[in-house]
């Protein structure tokens, strides 16, 4: 592995979770308040807002993505690519569960909370709107966050980062494919060329200025120095953009939720229910191939986690502001750091039962602390 993909995997090994990160769900529950008082103070502004587009793109949306997606993107060396090979089973685990399962497993919960158990206490308009964003929501794996989990689970960094750099690349070809397939399958008329807009501005071109930033950062004199003072520059403005782009969601959706408060609880439930049996379901198959644990547990946390962002982008870009697939998507993000610091602790917690299989290497033989990551090594 090359220096830099070294360096970035030290610095993925060190991901902690921050003061925003942390709390993530309260900042995102301050932003419904403010969503929802700013949308009733100030309707027309919003409707002006949610009025500026172009092919169907809300322009203002587009550029709070941009500047959310971006400076996480820029963590991921797709040189990296050169060493998912090194833990073949677990990469092979993390893609069956990432694409063939995550997707239409959600899909298939959607239709039936939301389509038959939780129906009655749903408003029957926006009951296909809530599947498409729940489809939306799992369709593409988590890239950012992920570090974060991962290092918290004692993971092997240098599989969390290839891991999503290759997620990333088969982002760019399957989503837009699955997204399709799963609308359709619900009855949902899917505009392609506005899905296809949205593959294009939403992972394709970030990907592609993140990765030519980087290479010209990492150019120059101390270039991985300038690149970590440069991610560290722009994390506040990822999570600032972040923040607005909910105001302006729950500016729209205020009146729904008002009106019918337990939705987001409700919209919760699959959500929840999707997240520990993927995260479950990638543990076992690891344990079952023999993975380490340092692999199993970030496996199984990319293989539960979900990138929101893209998902609440498309569903704008999709259904609206005022759709049900919208809200159904920033459930997602509220309930995104205590289900899955739930899922590290309990990753944590059975490292002894699953080290405990036959034929699979203790962490600290195959995935020591410090395990070749310095530069240079």
């Amino acid at each position: 592995m090359s220096a830099q993909c070294e360096t970035t995997a030290k610095r993925a090994s060190g991901a902690a979770m921050g003061f925003f990160e942390r709390y993530l769900t309260v900042w995102v529950f301050i932003c419904i308040v403010a969503g929802i008082g700013l949308g009733h103070l100030l309707p027309q502004a919003f409707h002006a807002l949610g009025g500026l587009e172009i092919a169907q793109i809300n322009l203002p949306v587009a550029i709070l993505i941009w500047l959310m997606i971006i400076p996480m993107l820029l963590k991921i060396d797709l040189k990296a690519l050169k060493g998912v090979t090194a833990h073949w089973r677990g990469v092979t685990v993390t893609l069956f569960v990432n694409w063939a399962v995550k997707p239409f497993s959600m899909a298939l919960l959607g239709w039936v909370f939301i389509g038959h158990l939780l129906r009655p206490w749903l408003p029957a308009a926006q009951i296909d709107s809530y599947i498409a964003g729940l489809i939306l929501l799992a369709a593409a794996p988590c890239t950012a966050m992920v570090f974060v989990w991962s290092n918290l689970s004692k993971g092997e960094p240098h599989f969390t980062l290839s891991q999503v750099a290759l997620n990333d690349v088969i982002m760019v070809f399957a989503f837009a494919p699955i997204v399709a397939l799963l609308l359709g399958l619900s009855s949902i008329t899917v505009p392609w060329d506005t899905l296809l807009l949205s593959v294009l501005l939403y992972i394709v071109v970030p990907l592609l200025i993140a990765n030519v930033i980087r290479g010209m950062t990492l150019k120059q004199p101390q270039g991985a120095a300038r690149l970590a003072a440069l991610i560290k520059a722009l994390h506040p403005i990822s999570l600032l953009a972040l923040l607005a782009t909910l105001v302006l969601l729950f500016g729209f959706q205020g009146e729904q939720i008002l009106a019918q408060p337990l939705i987001i609880l409700l919209l919760a439930v699959p959500i929840l229910i999707q997240v520990f049996f993927n995260s479950g379901l990638a543990y076992l198959l690891n344990r079952a191939v023999h993975s380490p644990h340092c692999i199993a547990g970030p496996s199984a946390l990319i293989g539960a986690s979900n990138f929101f962002e893209l998902a609440v982008a498309t569903a704008i870009t999709l259904f609206g502001f005022e759709s049900g697939a919208a809200l159904a998507t920033v459930v997602g993000v509220l309930i995104e750091v205590p289900v899955m610091l739930a899922a590290v602790r309990a990753i944590n917690a059975s490292r002894g039962w699953y080290e405990r299989r036959e034929g699979v290497v203790p962490n600290d033989v195959c995935c020591p602390e410090d395990s070749s990551l310095d530069v240079g090594r």
